[in-house]
């Protein structure tokens, strides 16, 4: 079958302007296979009890409306009948996993069209859900055609995808890359850190992403480095706390949510990026593809179960520290920073892998031949 005639469509939970990495890959698929000639469209839920059905760029996203949050899952019955009305329509439903709303829906619609699952990571905060979820997980699982994880690490650790070995792979999130595009920014930053050592990390501020031991590792760098922390979060009366009971004011600062327009600037301003993430919720660390399309060598966790250590290829990109250990993040920060031959191997590895691994085109390019391979036996 032809890329003309193929339709597809992008099934999760929500997307843009919802802000998560889930919903950028599905906004970056979409337009990206659109761009390809494939027709594709998403179904996700609204934000707010409202059914919004709109053309976007060419496509069509219908949002059901959601009548209750149960923490980040929405409860939106209107996908099950959205759901059945739209299916035959296309030629491959890609469901962007965890979604236990799209998976009932599934289960309950059956539809005849290829089914691929984008396994972004496993569910793992919440068991009571997944005790109730399971029977309909394993039922979309032994249903798909193809699921494909974010890293070969993934599919060895997760003890879901590990019964499916014939039918999976893994596709790894790609992105555009981000270019240095608010100079007069900067400039300011660079006037803000002058003659000090960056280290910039960035996300929300959250138990798992482990804030806590990269707040606490800034003790043990030397006085000329500062930590800068973008994003916000329930946690950061907590790290703000930390840093003042131990007098770190001068070493690490909390940037706040950065707008998108100054992330480039914040990352081409910094030493290194670091990802201090402690659990398995950090299935892949996008922010680490974005540090590296700028060159910037990594610092990163090796989390048991999670890809994160293998989008941060250990002595290539940067290298990798035990979870939870403030004072191996400070060794490890120091060691890359100090060190200029060494900074320079992982600086230009970093962006190799970027372009060789990470950028958005390989992505798509990668889901396209995948639909055309199940469309096509």
């Amino acid at each position: 079958m032809r890329n003309k005639q193929m339709r597809v469509l992008q099934f999760g939970r929500y997307y843009p302007p919802h802000v998560g990495g889930t919903e950028n890959v599905m906004y970056d698929l979409t337009q990206g296979l659109n761009g390809m000639g494939i027709s594709c469209d998403v179904l996700c839920c609204n934000d707010t009890n409202h059914y919004e059905e709109t053309a976007v760029n060419g496509h069509t996203v219908y949002r059901t409306k959601t009548i209750l949050k149960v923490g980040s899952i929405a409860i939106s019955p209107q996908q099950i009948f959205t759901l059945r009305r739209i299916a035959r329509n296309y030629d491959v439903i890609q469901v962007h996993h965890p979604s236990p709303m799209a998976t009932l829906a599934m289960w309950l619609i059956r539809p005849s069209a290829k089914v691929v699952i984008y396994w972004h990571s496993d569910i793992v905060r919440q068991r009571v859900l997944l005790t109730f979820f399971k029977p309909f997980q394993n039922w979309l699982l032994k249903r798909a055609d193809a699921i494909v994880a974010t890293t070969p690490l993934y599919i060895k650790d997760s003890e879901a995808l590990q019964k499916y070995p014939a039918k999976t792979t893994y596709i790894p999130i790609g992105i555009s890359g981000l270019a240095t595009d608010n100079p007069s920014l900067l400039e300011s930053l660079r006037q803000k850190y002058s003659n000090r050592k960056v280290v910039f990390s960035l996300g929300r501020l959250v138990e798992y992403k482990g804030y806590k031991h990269l707040v606490d590792a800034a003790r043990y760098l030397p006085s000329d480095y500062v930590v800068v922390i973008g994003g916000d979060g329930r946690l950061r009366p907590e790290l703000e706390a930390q840093i003042r009971e131990h007098g770190l004011t001068d070493k690490v600062e909390l940037a706040g949510k950065l707008p998108d327009a100054a992330l480039s600037s914040y990352f081409e301003v910094s030493d290194l990026f670091c990802l201090p993430s402690v659990s398995k919720n950090e299935a892949f660390g996008l922010v680490l593809a974005e540090a590296m399309s700028l060159s910037k060598p990594v610092v990163a966790t090796t989390i048991p179960g999670s890809g994160v250590h293998w989008v941060n290829a250990h002595t290539e990109t940067g290298v990798n520290v035990p979870v939870e250990d403030a004072q191996a993040l400070a060794k490890g920060i120091t060691d890359v920073v100090e060190d200029r031959s060494l900074y320079k191997k992982y600086s230009e590895g970093a962006f190799h892998r970027f372009t060789t691994l990470f950028k958005k085109d390989m992505m798509v390019s990668a889901f396209a031949a995948l639909y055309n391979s199940l469309l096509t036996k």
